[in-house]
């Protein structure tokens, strides 16, 4: 797995590490604010539907037979 370091630039101190994941969440504010919501402890309810209704929306738009 790849680990990124960030350095101080004037003592070359390490200052963090992170994995790939780590920055993609830590530079998008929108994904970083969804994966907060799904994550908390009382978000399942909401993750069931919101997932359900996605799909359902998915799913209808690939049928030709409804237009």
């Amino acid at each position: 797995e790849d680990v990124f370091e960030g350095r101080d630039r004037g003592t070359g101190e390490l200052k963090w590490t992170g994995s790939r994941v780590d920055l993609v969440f830590g530079s998008n504010s929108e994904l970083r604010a969804i994966a907060e919501v799904y994550g908390s402890d009382d978000a399942e309810q909401k993750f069931v539907r919101d997932f359900v209704a996605a799909w359902d929306k998915v799913m209808n738009l690939d049928r030709f037979d409804l237009a």
